[in-house]
């Protein structure tokens, strides 16, 4: 974890101090409270859709704190870290009605919408309460010793799951056309595609080091892979390399679709990709709320699997495999650039060898189904959680967050 490619916010979330980790604790808080407020303005009633991908702003936000003292206040076996037995005895919640109203892991997502919420004012006030409560247990700790991140890593994880709600947040806010104006959150444009990264054939140890502080745990199980040589793209794909694909009549040929990618096409009925429209006299995107003209130098986004590998076919290109993007991130931080997009992998998500599941059991090991891993980080992702071994996932029609890709030689 000493990776160059490694930011320092990433690196103290992860090895950091108690203080340094009650720092992260209040940003992200305060983040996670101004997202909520701009939607509280922007939507009357915080009433959003029922659909998949969407959850109701307010239980997302109740879900937060109730997730925080879950794995803190309530969970006796919390200084074990992940050691601890997930049922260990629960302290009560303040909120006598909490897990039923809050706990992902048996609240149906289709219920959410017609649960009796405590209101925006209430809620906010029990996260105050929740948060003064993290931060006193935490001021308690000791971080100094060898066994130092064990009773620091529910309050890690804790930062981590809001930080991973917050992204959720402001690409949902994409979706339902609430516009987000922190700059923080908008994507660069990138430059022409510098050379490509040649990696040479070789080894690459595979995954994160059970001593190198706090993990997930499908990044554990670190473990040789042989990496074929290839040339990989130093940066993500743009619009404007992208696009070509869509003129070209790329969305009605089947030759460049697999099976799975068929089916998607036949479902979906899709011309381009989401957000992304034309008029006649150009291409516009669906951003903030209204169509904007499209800047082709931004990095294509909000793409399917199926569409990222589509575009590889076409263009002679393949997607990267995930042991070949961690070593070119972490081995080669001044020239592969990355952080722009999450990006689609070749490579399914699957455990490691030695896959223990931590004490969130419903982390990781419900998902081993043969989805595609993402790797990197987006525009959208706090920069806590922007480290070159985390792995994402999400099934490969997915179209809502903000995902592209990178391409190899064949």
């Amino acid at each position: 974890m000493h990776d160059a490619s490694v930011t320092a916010a990433a690196a103290a979330a992860r090895q950091g101090s108690a203080a340094a980790l009650a720092a992260a604790l209040i940003d992200s808080r305060r983040d996670t409270l101004a997202t909520f407020e701009t939607y509280r303005q922007a939507l009357p009633g915080l009433q959003v859709p029922q659909r998949t991908e969407l959850n109701p702003p307010l239980w997302e936000l109740g879900h937060i704190g109730w997730f925080q003292a879950w794995w803190l206040q309530r969970f006796a076996g919390r200084r074990q870290g992940h050691r601890a037995d997930p049922d260990a005895p629960r302290r009560p919640a303040a909120r006598p009605d909490a897990d039923a109203l809050y706990n992902s892991s048996l609240v149906p997502h289709a219920r959410r919408w017609s649960l009796p919420l405590p209101d925006a004012e209430a809620t906010c006030a029990e996260l105050a309460d929740q948060l003064q409560t993290t931060l006193a247990l935490l001021a308690e700790v000791d971080d100094r010793g060898p066994q130092r991140h064990d009773p620091l890593y529910f309050f890690r994880l804790a930062l981590l799951h809001e930080d991973m709600h917050h992204e959720a947040a402001l690409y949902m806010a994409q979706g339902l056309g609430v516009a987000i104006a922190d700059a923080r959150w908008q994507a660069a444009a990138l430059s022409e595609p510098p050379t490509p990264l040649t990696l040479e054939a070789g080894q690459w140890r595979l995954g994160s080091e059970a001593d190198a502080g706090f993990a997930f745990d499908n990044e554990l199980g670190a473990h040789p892979v042989a990496v074929p040589a290839t040339r990989l793209d130093a940066q993500v794909v743009r619009w404007a390399e992208y696009l070509p694909f869509v003129e070209a009549g790329g969305y009605t040929d089947a030759q460049w679709w697999s099976e799975a990618g068929c089916r998607w096409l036949a479902q979906t009925l899709p011309r381009a990709p989401r957000y992304l429209r034309s008029d006649g006299s150009g291409w516009q995107q669906w951003r903030h709320g209204q169509w904007q003209a499209l800047n082709p130098q931004r990095p294509a986004c909000h793409l399917t699997y199926h569409e990222a590998e589509a575009w590889c076919r076409w263009a002679g290109r393949r997607l990267p495999a995930e042991a070949e993007w961690e070593r070119a991130a972490i081995d080669h931080p001044a020239s592969f650039r990355w952080g722009d997009v999450w990006e689609w992998t070749a490579s399914p998500f699957a455990p490691y060898p030695g896959f223990t599941p931590h004490p969130y059991r419903d982390y990781s090991a419900p998902w081993f189904d043969g989805r595609p891993v993402l790797r990197g980080a987006s525009f959208m992702t706090q920069p806590r959680l922007r480290h070159p071994r985390y792995r994402n996932y999400f099934p490969a029609q997915r179209n809502d967050v903000p995902a592209g890709f990178r391409s190899c030689a064949l």
